[in-house]
């Protein structure tokens, strides 16, 4: 199993960036896309991104449960998982208010994610995995945004701590920050 990490903001270029990659990489790619259809921008977001794909890449919707899906990664050399902030937002958003920023919540959701990278280390081919960098910007004004930060930015080590390769895309230009294979 490889990880390859791509990070950067929201608009960076980094869901293209990641895309070249595997386009250089292999034709057998499962495309993981996380999103959720909950208004027009969303769906605009989502039928760009499908546009840019090549018609031969499969597409597994997976908004919620990652881990259930590895299974399906084994049929195709490389899997595209876009994005896992977006996966970290849909759990979140399904918390209710009460039980933002809770210690088991947050256990909970991060729990979900090392379930999702231990069910993905027996898989063979490479994994290019997408995210956003919450590192970047001032702390959130609201205590959804503050929590999705500090989650986001957990889970975002650990993935990049396991990932042999780790890109950071600023401006549509990618900085490769790790490589493990060097």
């Amino acid at each position: 199993m490889s990880i390859v990490l791509v990070t950067g903001g929201v608009r960076s270029g980094k869901s293209a960036f990641a895309e070249r990659l595997v386009k250089e990489k292999s034709r057998a790619v499962l495309y993981v896309a996380t999103g959720v259809c909950t208004d027009k921008e969303m769906e605009q977001r989502i039928t760009q991104h499908r546009e840019r794909r090549p018609a031969s890449w499969r597409l597994s919707e997976t908004p919620y449960d990652a881990a259930a899906e590895v299974q399906t990664y084994y049929d195709y050399e490389v899997v595209l998982f876009d994005c896992v902030s977006t996966w970290i937002s849909n759990l979140l958003v399904g918390v209710p208010e009460d039980k933002w920023g809770d210690v088991e919540e947050t256990e909970r959701i991060i729990g979900a994610v090392d379930s999702w990278m231990s069910a993905i280390r027996d898989y063979p081919g490479t994994v290019f995995v997408v995210t956003s960098e919450t590192g970047l910007g001032g702390v959130a004004m609201s205590k959804l945004g503050r929590w999705f930060q500090d989650t986001l930015g957990v889970v975002n080590q650990r993935i990049a701590a396991e990932a042999q390769e780790v890109y950071a895309v600023l401006s549509g230009i990618p900085w490769k920050i790790k490589d493990e294979r060097i």
